[in-house]
This record gives C-alpha cells, structure tokens and sequence, in this order.
C-alpha cells in the first residue's frame, strides 16, 4: 500500500471528514459550521448562505498571517457570492471563490498542502 498524505508542517488544520452537520479538522470533531485557518479551527455561527457578511468573516480578515484566498462553501449546492460581498472582500485583500461545500473542503486541503495563503468558510452540510 502507498500512503499518498501529504506532508505538511504540523499543526497544519486539515479537513479529514464533512456531513452530518459536522467537520472533522485534524482529528478534532466540529458541531455546525466553521472557519478553518491553516493553524487553527473557529466555530462559525453562519447556517445558510444568506447569512454572509464582511462581519461573519472577521476573524479571517483579522487574522495573521492573513489569507490571500478565501474558499467559501456554500452548503449542498454552489451559489453566486454577491457583488458586494466579492468587492468587500477584494477591498481588504482576500480573494474569495464560492463552491460547495464538499469541493471547497477538498480545494482547501489540496492548496494548504501546496503552501498557499488559504482560509475557508464551510457552512455544515447534512
């Protein structure tokens, strides 16, 4: 058998698992949906799309070092990010890219483990 894991630094957050209305980030079990930083994992209280604002990414935007790239999972099925949203977002130095939730968790892991500048915004999905 080839282990084909990646090898990142440790403590690097990676996303094992998603469903049920729950995460799986290295090892650790996550209730609803959350932010994931490549050190570290926040409960996010965002349910549904609609719930997205420049405010419920504070601590993405607050953080250091800060993203350059922000996946943001939309739940089951990919929505458009309002233009606003995208704008703000831009304005404060983050690019976003919507997608599901499942291809946004996969996306994420593969850019973390390619040394990229990466957050997440994973609404849980059931």
């Amino acid at each position: 058998m080839v282990d084909i894991t990646p090898l990142l630094p440790g403590g690097r957050q990676i996303v094992e698992s998603y469903g049920e209305g729950r995460f799986r980030v290295s090892g650790a079990q996550h209730q609803g949906s959350i932010l994931v930083l490549p050190e570290r994992t926040l409960a996010w209280p965002v349910t549904a799309f609609a719930g997205i604002t420049l405010d419920s990414l504070e601590p993405l935007l607050a953080a250091e070092p800060r993203p350059e790239l922000l996946l943001i999972g939309c739940g089951p099925r990919l929505a458009l990010l309002p233009a606003a949203l995208r704008s703000g977002l831009r304005a404060r130095g983050l690019g976003a890219e919507a997608m599901d939730t499942g291809a946004a968790c996969r996306t994420y892991n593969v850019l973390l483990a390619e040394g990229r500048a990466v957050a997440a915004a994973l609404i849980a999905v059931d």
